[in-house]
């Protein structure tokens, strides 16, 4: 039997996509609300209480209201929204964290699908910290850049409808320079950390693709097995991981001029890692998709895993 799948919210950026991802799927039923009907609290509430399983792609306020007018115990849930990302209750979304994190998602029925700038960040710092390499106390700080779609709708249509004489405005643009950020608590909370990271996101004039920096004094470290011993341990700690590549030495030297670009993973459900450096300096980068591995393709690959179906299955 068809599972039945609602996507509240499926017109912004990350429900579209995932629209995208399921809609040719025969393992489920895409439920639709009727447009006149999508602000009806009361019809709202028949679709989210008729579904298997609900993908909540809102505003954090929204998101919440949504899960308020879940009634039917049957139901699960996979917000991808901020509002329950380090919720007692909710599973955080990244099959890859740990050992034990996929099975904690199987038989969860509150799923917080991950940020996008998190989902890098928690893929280096986490297993450092919980392998014992990286004490929880190390001041981190990390940058990122990130395509424009991140930023939703109202953002792209900020970039794209700048006249072509004013582009350079916006070639770059660093924000949350009061060094406030929306993924901070799961950043901290997730990459096993005291502190949250001072962190620095820049917005760049291309539409999806991602790049998460963390540089690190390995003097500082607990262990200090240089770049090649991290890049092992990398390689190590996610061998058997569809979803995260950790590029070898050799690729990493032999970087076409230098550039890394932020976009080699676009419209894939990957997520590669990089380690730069030498003795004294240290270079971890993690670059995903914004929208895939960051968005809808984590939301989606938590879904089959909910289903018990391959990961990979339509992504």
């Amino acid at each position: 039997m068809k599972k039945k799948v609602f996507i509240d919210g499926s017109h912004g950026t990350t429900g579209l996509k995932i629209h995208e991802r399921l809609d040719n799927r025969n393992d489920i039923e895409l439920m639709a609300i009727p447009p006149e009907q999508r602000k009806n609290p009361e019809a709202k509430q028949h679709y989210l209480n008729s579904a298997d399983i609900v993908f909540l792609c809102l505003p954090d306020p929204a998101a919440r209201e949504s899960v308020g007018l879940l009634t039917n115990p049957a139901v699960r849930v996979l917000d991808a929204s901020t509002a329950h990302r380090t919720a007692e209750g909710w599973i955080y979304g990244i099959p890859e964290l740990n050992p034990g994190q996929r099975e904690k998602i199987k038989h969860s029925r509150r799923i917080s699908v991950p940020g996008c700038y998190a989902s890098g960040f928690c893929a280096l710092l986490h297993p450092l910290v919980s392998g014992g390499l990286l004490a929880p106390d190390y001041p981190v700080s990390s940058y990122s850049i990130t395509g424009y779609s991140g930023g939703g709708n109202q953002m792209i249509a900020a970039f794209q409808g700048t006249p072509a004489e004013n582009r350079e405005e916006i070639c770059c643009r660093p924000k949350n320079l009061n060094l406030v950020h929306k993924h901070l608590p799961e950043m901290q909370k997730f990459g096993l950390l005291k502190q949250p990271p001072i962190f620095t996101p820049i917005v760049g004039n291309f539409f999806q693709g991602m790049l998460v920096f963390v540089p690190l004094y390995p003097s500082l470290m607990l262990k200090n097995p240089g770049a090649e011993g991290v890049l092992s341990y990398f390689a190590d700690y996610y061998e058997d991981e569809r979803f995260i590549r950790v590029a070898p030495a050799g690729e990493i030297a032999s970087i076409a001029d230098g550039f890394l670009s932020p976009t080699a993973c676009n419209n894939t459900n990957m997520l590669e890692i990089f380690v730069f450096g030498r003795n004294d300096h240290l270079l971890l980068v993690a670059r995903l998709d914004n929208l895939g591995k960051g968005a809808s393709g984590a939301a989606v690959q938590n879904m089959n895993i909910l289903l018990g179906v391959p990961e990979e299955t339509g992504l």
